[in-house]
């Protein structure tokens, strides 16, 4: 077991490999964040295992397109999504964590960025073979009257005991 500023940065190295996976379409990447039994729950629906989890790579990427548009070439735009104010409750092999995101598109003719959609995370992690994986992650995308947050602070649901 490792400490929890070693745990720590484990989990925020998996946090920043997972958002440069998405921005860049990159499914196995992606997937491989997750757990073996992981599940991913975001405004499209839900997820469990890899298989699955790659899957959404490419409809969230369709979604891009629809509802950035496409450069020239028929591509979606870049998106760069970025995280903040990490909650981390670390206990032995296993985590809950809950963090502010929000992204920015690229989708101007003279490549000005655009503000897009934020929200959090709610996330439960644990250690698998020594790595630190995601085995649930529900994103909350604050500004689809459906996917907010409720009236309590997420991080009160983050803490073990």
């Amino acid at each position: 077991m490792g400490s929890y500023a070693e745990d720590r940065a484990a989990i925020e190295q998996l946090e920043a490999e997972y958002l440069f996976a998405m921005d860049w379409g990159d499914a196995e990447s992606y997937a491989n964040c997750f757990a073996p039994d992981g599940v991913l729950e975001w405004a499209r629906g839900r997820a469990v295992g890899p298989a699955e989890i790659r899957e959404e790579v490419g409809r969230f990427k369709a979604l891009i397109a629809q509802v950035y548009g496409t450069d020239g070439q028929g591509r979606p735009v870049r998106l760069r999504h970025f995280i903040t104010n990490q909650v981390l409750h670390i206990h032995g092999d296993t985590a809950k964590g809950r963090a502010y995101w929000f992204e920015f598109a690229n989708n101007s003719p003279d490549g000005t960025p655009v503000a897009g959609s934020y929200g959090h995370y709610e996330d439960d992690l644990r250690k698998v073979d020594g790595q630190w994986k995601f085995m649930r992650r529900h994103i909350f995308n604050e500004q689809l009257e459906d996917r907010r947050a409720g009236e309590e602070n997420p991080v009160r649901s983050a803490k073990v005991p």
